[in-house]
């Protein structure tokens, strides 16, 4: 099976379609981190919707769609048009996927400010019910795809958003250590959503 992994630099979801045997490559701006730059397509995401693929599954940036930056969309209990027409453009990038023509499509997301009218999401998952003790809330858009069932469901030592943990690391990497899916989501996409077609 084909699978684009788009807005992928950490190719986590990628090396476990790879462990599977499927012919899957991420796709990023970026050059990848995963170690494995032969499965990686650093260019423009848009540009491969244009080829045929059995899956796709996309990461969009959510900077300016996240209900985490609602602060700054508002501040000052005033709306920022700028940040507005930022995020505009973000959800028409995130429709792009989810409206591509494709069979079987996954757009990943957090919880989205109410300003920006996102589509209704599939369902939402957690890592703690994927083997990672963590809270950090993810919403999946799923078209040609069941919902994802969890796979090891563990006690939540934390939030993604206590200090110290690796998801608010500082540093010039903070925004990419915050968009890296955690394994066991990878892995969990891999084996149940692998042999959902033949290729």
């Amino acid at each position: 099976m084909r699978v684009l992994v788009a807005c992928e630099e950490s190719q986590e979801v990628c090396k476990a379609f790879r462990a599977l045997g499927h012919e899957a490559y991420s796709c990023d701006l970026e050059p990848c981190s995963g170690g494995h730059p032969e499965w990686h397509i650093q260019c423009d995401a848009l540009e491969l919707l244009k080829m045929q693929w059995d899956m796709i599954l996309a990461f969009p940036p959510c900077t300016y769609l996240s209900n985490a930056g609602a602060k700054h969309l508002f501040k000052g209990g005033v709306l920022n048009q700028e940040r507005y027409r930022t995020g505009l453009e973000a959800k028409a990038f995130f429709l792009r996927f989810l409206n591509a023509d494709c069979p079987h499509i996954c757009v990943e997301n957090p919880v989205s400010s109410k300003i920006y009218e996102m589509p209704p999401h599939t369902q939402e998952v957690q890592p703690w019910m994927f083997g990672h003790p963590v809270q950090k809330k993810t919403r999946l858009w799923l078209k040609g795809l069941p919902p994802l069932e969890p796979t090891n469901i563990v006690d939540p030592k934390c939030s993604c958003h206590e200090a110290g943990t690796w998801f608010m690391r500082g540093g010039k990497d903070r925004q990419k250590n915050r968009a890296k899916t955690f394994p066991g989501i990878a892995q969990a996409m891999a084996e149940q959503w692998g042999g959902i077609c033949n290729g």
